[in-house]
């Protein structure tokens, strides 16, 4: 049995910063993916612990902050309708939409119910059978394969009066679309432990051999991360560009054939719109044909809305690794997790929420901003 403690060993961590220390020789930029990694190096200071040539940068890989306005806003505008049991996860019912969010709708009178699980939404549909029930289904790879199961599980059961939201979104297209952009400054990545669990390694090897960087799939604890920099390091120092595993306490090189043929069976890859970023091609799911009657856009005509994102907010350029929450004008003033300006600010993986709560100041030599000055 491991115990989270032997990931947070002091010792171990002050080892992994010596040998990254002793390996690094010129400066390197290295995104992690995950929205959890991000707060696991901002809640241990790990990026303070690294030497100064090691920049960490913030990726996208938060799906509440990726989910665009105007989804919310077809979300907002399905839980508002008399018929309908809306449910998501918590994390949802505060990002803000075009006028308000989740949590208002549900304070006016919606049936807007927090779940732990999409079954739970398929168990309210059998329940009551004189209600609309859709389930707002988000997510990276991680998620897809529980809510394509409540989608074969309504079929299964004839739950005519079920259907999801799909707002979906896949990590290698995000990678790609950072390391084709013009202002790219990623040398290295952390993939998300988890989405590899589902997925595999095999879907990043094109990637890495294309844009010759170095990907690991790595886990969220302090050691976890510490170990997949210094892998990525040692391969960038040694000019590599390949697809590791830190995270082997879970990853395997195939993933987990059982959930990817679920994820098939029931979604299709489509074009998909990120909040702040726009759309990147082939980068989200969408219900196949054979389960299009269970598509909630459809179902309540809502495909048409559309929405701009709030010119104040920065969280296109903070997804996109290109500034850190605090360089946001409104940071901690007009944007706070109380009254937030946009998803990363809400979100339990938010970048702006790991700021907000671990470093609200600018940390100085741990700050890209500041070692550009």
């Amino acid at each position: 049995m491991k115990y989270i403690d032997e990931y947070r060993d002091a010792v171990a961590a002050k080892k992994l910063v010596e040998a990254i220390r002793s390996t690094t020789t010129r400066p390197w930029n290295i995104m992690e993916v995950c929205g959890g990694q991000t707060h696991a190096i901002l809640r241990f200071a790990l990026d303070e612990m690294l030497p100064g040539r090691i920049t960490l940068i913030h990726g996208p890989g938060c799906p509440v902050c990726v989910t665009p306005i105007e989804i919310i806003d077809k979300a907002i505008a399905i839980a508002s309708l008399p018929e309908v049991i809306f449910c998501s996860f918590g994390d949802m019912l505060r990002v803000p939409g075009s006028e308000k969010d989740l949590l208002t709708v549900k304070s006016e009178g919606g049936r807007v119910r927090v779940v732990y699980s999409p079954m739970d939404a398929v168990a309210l549909a059998g329940k009551n059978p004189d209600r609309e029930v859709v389930f707002f289904a988000i997510g990276f790879e991680t998620t897809a394969p529980a809510n394509a199961m409540a989608v074969v599980q309504a079929s299964k059961l004839g739950l005519d009066n079920f259907s999801v939201l799909v707002a979906h979104v896949l990590v290698p297209p995000a990678i790609r679309a950072v390391l084709s952009s013009p202002e790219n400054l990623v040398q290295g990545f952390l993939a998300a432990g988890h989405v590899c669990t589902i997925t595999g390694i095999d879907q990043y090897r094109p990637i890495a051999e294309e844009f010759g960087v170095p990907i690991v799939a790595t886990g969220f604890e302090p050691l976890d991360i510490l170990q997949g920099v210094l892998m990525c390091v040692r391969q960038l120092e040694e000019g590599r560009a390949d697809v590791e595993i830190q995270y082997t306490r879970s990853v395997r090189p195939e993933g987990n054939p059982a959930a990817r043929k679920t994820i098939e069976e029931v979604f299709e890859p489509v074009p998909r719109k990120w909040r702040g970023i726009g759309e990147i091609p082939m980068s989200g799911l969408a219900l196949r044909e054979k389960y299009a009657k269970y598509d909630a856009a459809g179902r309540f005509s809502v495909e048409g809305i559309t929405a701009d994102e709030p010119a104040e907010c920065i969280a296109g350029e903070v997804l996109q690794g290109r500034r850190k929450p605090h360089e946001c004008p409104a940071f901690g003033t007009r944007c706070t997790p109380d009254r937030p300006l946009g998803a990363p600010m809400v979100s339990s993986e938010g970048a702006c929420a790991a700021y907000y709560r671990y470093r609200r100041k600018c940390s100085g030599r741990a700050c890209p901003a500041c070692r550009r000055k």
